[in-house]
């Protein structure tokens, strides 16, 4: 039922309908809303946390094979407190939407209890789970040195509009109950800790769903290993050699779920951290935030370069000097913007406007100097080029592109370069044939870059991967996967029928037509020559500008004048 901003009382209506909602799917997947929690090893539990009455949780009749306990729990926006004690310590405690704790068992315990709230007021729908591990199994986070926690196996995680950073603490060897744990430090052979190997794993969420139900119901597919492996993404593998740090390329509005499965060689055992999740956005902002990610200049910049693009597509050969302020346009807007972020501290909607004025003076620059020296040479290398930077952004948009030797700067911009330069080398002989595909290629692009701005699609980081790694020196440590759903599979679709239907259409209507228009300064030039020459020709009588802008001036002030009455102006003589 839709709430009506407008009535008080539709509002508390919809308000506990909304919360009756809640309540209904915590009992339907067997939650608890407070007090006790019982649990089951390996099942998964929601329930409604405050921040005024902790939650016990208790799981009982624990097997004597079981030597550590992992709880965990986790909610999607606001913070949950999780501790061993009633009143949590620093030591004790964990903070934050994506939290866990180990518990090491004694010889003969068979219960384990954890206390669950929620750090701000109001009432958070959470889900928690306690898995098992054997004595062979390696223990999440067992080598912490660097957290509060003595054994620590979250994972944590920070986000900017660039990229992601993972930082982990790492594990060390399973040991049986009462035991005491091997020594993280005494060596590194085979027999140590750093035999060990930790596999980072991605999973993302459906695209353009903020949901909460949804995040639950999938954050248990990274939860436990083999869920893991059959659900999420394997992106690399670290050895104890290398540090326990991971970045990725920053999607904001898009749900991503993290989470390291720790492997151990010898016994071929494994056991995983907590999974951890982020929209890198603020659900909390009143602006740009996670429902509301593009601001009005970006809409309004890229809605109207899609109108050019499209128009480009279909006509670009055929209006050749719109064509070229296009291409351009894009050449020069692109560099200037990478050149004032760089040097200056400018907010985006400045930057965004001077970008669009240099990218108009830009493409009239390339336009004139068509009209004034007339080479077709220069002006499709700039079209060739322009067109090889989409193919190569495209190829290391591919999984290509997340090879290890490319997070060399030098190896990366040296293979970019070269490949698209490629572009206009390879079509040097067909020039027409280039400018067709180039105008009905990237003029369709135009059109997804304006979707991007209103609907979540992957392809917009096509050519954003490309600007971030030019605007940020760090940006090559980051791994650039993206989902790939069914809203990616519709506008690659879009973008394809359009480039075909583009360059279609161009190549019939022009195939019977010159390749190019003859050159515009020379056909002037010869036109006023033969003006000045011929004085049959009309336009030889024609007055100089000055003459009639003057006449023209005069023209309109007698329009505005009033008609004078005809006949006697003075009065008659007696």
């Amino acid at each position: 039922m839709p709430c009506s901003p407008s009535l008080r009382s539709a509002m508390r209506v919809c308000s506990r309908s909304a919360l009756l909602l809640v309540l209904l799917g915590v009992l339907r997947h067997g939650g608890a809303s407070a007090g006790l929690l019982e649990l089951s090893l390996g099942k998964f539990r929601n329930v409604l946390l405050n921040q005024t009455s902790p939650v016990e949780a208790v799981i009982r009749n624990i097997g004597s094979n079981v030597t550590v306990v992992v709880f965990q729990v986790h909610a999607q926006q606001s913070d949950v407190v999780i501790s061993f004690d009633k009143t949590p310590s620093v030591n004790s405690s964990g903070v934050g939407v994506d939290r866990g704790l180990v518990s090491i068992l004694r010889p003969q315990q068979t219960v384990c209890t954890w206390y669950l709230r929620a750090l701000d007021a109001g009432q958070v729908l959470s889900t928690a789970i306690s898995i098992p591990y054997m004595e062979k199994d390696p223990i999440p986070g067992g080598c912490n040195l660097e957290f509060d926690l003595e054994v620590d196996p979250n994972l944590y995680l920070d986000y900017t509009l660039v990229d992601i950073h993972i930082k982990f603490a790492p594990a060390n060897l399973g040991y049986t109950r009462g035991a005491n744990p091997p020594s993280c430090d005494s060596g590194t052979g085979q027999s140590s800790r750093w035999r060990l190997r930790y596999d980072v794993y991605q999973y993302f969420l459906p695209e353009n769903d903020l949901s909460e139900m949804v995040l639950v119901s999938h954050i248990r597919k990274m939860s436990e290993v083999q869920s893991i492996k059959a659900n999420g993404i394997k992106m690399l593998t670290l050895t104890t050699d290398d540090k326990t740090n991971v970045y990725f390329s920053s999607l904001p509005g898009q749900g991503v779920i993290y989470n390291v499965i720790v492997w151990d060689p010898l016994w071929n055992t494994s056991a995983a951290y907590i999974p951890v999740h982020t929209y890198a956005c603020s659900f909390a902002d009143l602006v740009d935030n996670c429902s509301s990610l593009s601001k009005l200049s970006t809409k309004v910049f890229f809605t109207a370069f899609a109108v050019l693009g499209l128009f480009t597509c279909f006509f670009g050969h055929r209006f050749w000097k719109t064509d070229l302020f296009f291409m351009g346009f894009i050449v020069s807007a692109f560099f200037f913007f990478v050149f004032i972020t760089r040097v200056t501290g400018l907010g985006y909607d400045v930057r965004l406007i001077l970008t669009a004025v240099a990218g108009i003076v830009g493409g009239l620059l390339l336009a004139g100097s068509w009209w004034r020296f007339g080479s077709v040479l220069l002006c499709m290398f700039v079209v060739g080029l322009v067109l090889g930077f989409l193919f190569v952004s495209t190829l290391f948009f591919t999984p290509l592109g997340d090879y290890r030797v490319f997070r060399d700067d030098v190896v990366f911009w040296v293979t970019f370069t070269s490949v698209a330069l490629m572009v206009p080398v390879l079509f040097v002989g067909c020039p027409r044939i280039l400018n067709i595909l180039a105008s009905g290629i990237v003029g369709s692009y135009t059109v997804v870059l304006a979707i991007a701005c209103y609907v979540y699609t992957s392809l917009a980081y096509i050519t954003l991967d490309l600007l971030r790694r030019v605007l940020n020196d760090y940006f090559n440590r980051a791994y650039t996967n993206v989902p790939f759903q069914r809203n990616d599979l519709i506008i690659l679709s879009v973008w394809a029928m359009l480039a075909l239907s583009g360059v279609t259409v161009q190549l019939r209507r022009e195939r019977s037509e010159v390749p190019f228009p003859p050159h515009p300064y020379l056909t002037w030039k010869r036109e006023r020559e033969r003006r000045s020459t011929n004085v049959l020709d009309p336009s030889h009588h024609i007055p100089p500008l000055k003459e009639r802008i003057h006449n023209k001036l005069l023209h309109i002030k007698e329009f505005f004048q009033k008609d004078q009455p005809a006949g006697e102006r003075t009065p008659l003589l007696l």
